[in-house]
Parts: structure tokens; sequence; C-alpha cells
């Protein structure tokens, strides 16, 4: 990943600060972005001097465009796009209120548009070029109580593998990760302490535990890496076996 510059979304904590980690650690100039441009900023400080941090809310094409103009003054480029950013929340679809639907679909589908749009005319332009999006086993095969949050990632599933389409023959390659349930803050979130719901999910893994961000971020990294740049429209599982391809 030497000389290569990468923009990871929703880095300041969880998959996306283990993916700027390990992206770093190959060599990669790495911009941390996040809603909060606290955590971007301690992320990218943690990392040390190849690593920048900046505020880039996905949901705001405004914010994106600024953010994008920036890392490309800093960095001259930016050759890999990791979109990681996302948010959930739970509860029975009959149950659940419109707002939140909005902001479900605006983070996880609508994000990765936004980015998508600012990033890869560039590469199209340089003719080479990476985007990993992070979508969800829910997107795969449902997920009860995540049924806006599936949909969104099912439409990412789906976005990856027409952008790949488009975008191959200018030597850009477009692929999609989809982690399981995965031990970080937003997982907490999820399941707000339910014990029960949380063993029963390890339960079905059949490597009887929860994925670590470093796993996710492991599949992330190869996908980023020039070792890839033949694969183009793939959808990755990192689940432990909970669903088999």
């Amino acid at each position: 990943m030497d000389d290569r510059t990468v923009l990871v979304t929703g880095a300041g904590r969880g998959i996306g600060r283990a993916t700027a980690e390990r992206l770093a650690a190959e060599g990669a100039t790495v911009a941390v972005t996040d809603v909060d441009g606290d955590t971007a900023a301690a992320t990218a400080d943690a990392i040390g001097a190849r690593a920048t941090g900046h505020r880039l809310d996905v949901a705001d094409p405004d914010s994106v465009r600024d953010a994008v103009g920036r890392i490309r003054a800093e960095h001259g480029r930016i050759d890999v796009l990791i979109n990681n950013a996302g948010w959930d929340k739970v509860g029975p679809f009959l149950d659940s209120d419109p707002a939140d639907w909005d902001r479900i679909v605006r983070i996880n589908l609508f994000g990765v548009l936004h980015t998508a749009h600012a990033v890869v005319p560039e590469m199209v332009e340089r003719g080479s070029g990476t985007v990993v999006n992070l979508a969800s086993e829910a997107g795969r095969v449902g997920s009860s109580g995540e049924a806006v949050y599936s949909a969104a990632k099912g439409g990412v599933i789906s976005f990856t593998r027409t952008l790949a389409r488009e975008v191959a023959r200018h030597g850009v390659n477009v692929n999609c990760v989809c982690p399981g349930p995965t031990d970080t803050a937003l997982f907490a979130d999820v399941v707000r302490g339910d014990d029960r719901l949380r063993d029963a999910l390890v339960r079905a893994i059949p490597f009887r535990r929860l994925a670590r961000p470093e796993d996710i971020a492991a599949t992330v990294a190869f996908l980023a890496s020039p070792d890839a740049a033949y694969l183009t429209g793939q959808t990755v599982s990192v689940s432990g076996g909970l669903s088999m391809s």
C-alpha cells in the first residue's frame, strides 16, 4: 500500500478505526474521517504521521464535497475509498418511526452514494482506483429488528455490483464486504445489554465468537490492495460462517 492515499469513512472507532490502522501499517497514507471530528483526529493522532483526521458527515453531500476537497488538497489524490460509516436502530418494523428510516437510509445507503459520487470521477479520469463498500450480512439474508437497515445494506450490495460494471473499463475496481455480528460500540448499542441476544448470536456462529474489528479490517485491507486488482463486483461475507455462500 506504499504511495497510496486511502479515505476511510466512519473511522473514529470500531471497524473503521481498525481498517485505518491496518492500512497505515501496510504503508498507506490514511485520511481518517468521521462525523465526530474529535474521534477522527484522535484516531489519526494514534496512528501517527501516516494519518490525518477530518470531519465528514456522509449523509450531507456538502460535507462530503468539502472534506474530499481538503483531502485532495493535502494529499494530491485519493487512490482508495473505504465506505465504512453506518448507523442502526433496532426494533420491530411495525413499531418503527419513519424519521429513523430516513436517518438509516441517509447514512447507510446515501452516504455511500455521496462519497462515491465525489471520489470516483477522479479515479475514472486517472484510469485507476479502488472502492471497498461495507454492507452487512443483514443486507444479504435479512435480520429481525433491522428491516430498514437490511434494505439499505442490500442497496449497498446492489450499488457495488452496478458501479463495478460501469467503471471497470476505466481501471477502477469496486467490491463489498459484509460483516457479521462484530464486537463494536455500535453492536453494543444494538443489543443494549441483552446478554441473551448476544449469547444466542455467538452460539449461531460456527467459530463461537463475535468478529473482532481486526477480522473485518483484514479482508478490507486485502480488497484495497494491489493483490485484489482483478477482483471487482464481489461481495465477501466475514461472519465466522454464520452464513455461507
